[in-house]
């Protein structure tokens, strides 16, 4: 059961236009982007099409940046009615942006949602904030950690207008590591194309820290992770498709199978991986 860990299947019309105008380029298929947002049937076909049988959506509020508020939670609880057990929602909460934490983490817990996203460079905050006053992400990471709702960081850069890439160091997310034992950390990105020895460090530290490969061109994942296979159990296959510089999602899967990788760890990264935190 292959699982693709990072597709981007949000709300269109929530985007601020620059961001928008940012996905639309070099898009000659936004069109059918924007069905799979509308229609989770579609979605489906196209990932049948792919030859991947599930999805992680991710979801994330950053009103500043990209223009998703709160309601990102309802929109994917309601998409992946649709199916899912291929379909595995993924939705967010803001510091900044909530008048009631415990409130919106107890919906996000009511609608099923079985990842919180925190995008430090679009977000504007450090994932350890909590140290410096900011009690609504403790609160946060203690509410995932009880209920065993995994946290995904952005890490590395974003090219968004209006992205602060200071936020995007991945060390910051050790002491959420340290802080939260039994919180499963997802990295996503490995910190590319800045931190990836970073990223490395921590995937080995820590016992609750992943990595989710997407946005790495799989051509290029061998030389950020030449010591892939030492943290194979704990990577996880993902494309951030429709992202800037992510064409397709059959072609980065195609171009991963086509690594000097062993079957065992292909098949660890594509399926045994995601399986562990996202059981079928």
């Amino acid at each position: 059961m292959i699982t693709d860990c990072h597709i981007h299947i949000q709300p269109m019309e929530m985007f601020k236009p620059h961001a928008l105008e940012l996905m639309k380029a070099k898009r000659p298929n936004f069109d059918q982007i924007s069905e799979f947002c509308r229609s989770p049937k579609a979605f489906l076909q196209y990932l049948d099409n792919c030859d991947v049988d599930r999805a992680v959506l991710i979801n994330y509020v950053a009103p500043e940046v990209i223009g998703f508020t709160n309601g990102v939670n309802q929109f994917i609880a309601d998409y992946v009615k649709e199916n899912p057990v291929r379909l595995i929602s993924c939705g967010s909460l803001h510091p900044r942006h909530t008048a009631n934490v415990m409130a919106d983490m107890e919906q996000i817990l009511r609608l099923g949602i079985r990842m919180i996203k925190i995008h430090p460079p679009h977000q504007l905050l450090f994932p350890n904030d909590y140290l410096k006053g900011v009690k609504e992400l403790e609160i946060i990471y203690r509410a995932a950690e009880a209920n065993g709702v995994p946290v995904m960081f952005h890490t590395g850069t974003s090219i968004f207008p209006g992205a602060r890439n200071v936020y995007g160091d991945p060390l910051y997310v050790d002491d959420v590591a340290v802080d939260f034992p039994k919180l499963r950390i997802l990295l996503a990105h490995g910190g590319r194309p800045l931190w990836m020895e970073t990223a490395f460090f921590l995937l080995r530290r820590h016992a609750n820290v992943y990595l989710d490969i997407s946005g790495i061109p799989p051509k290029s994942l061998l030389e950020y992770f030449p010591r892939l296979n030492e943290i194979a159990h704990k990577t996880l296959f993902g494309t951030d498709w429709p992202g800037p510089g992510v064409p397709d999602v059959k072609k980065n899967l195609d171009d991963f199978r086509a690594l000097n990788l062993s079957q065992q760890i292909q098949n660890q990264i594509l399926r045994q991986t995601a399986l562990s935190i996202w059981p079928a």
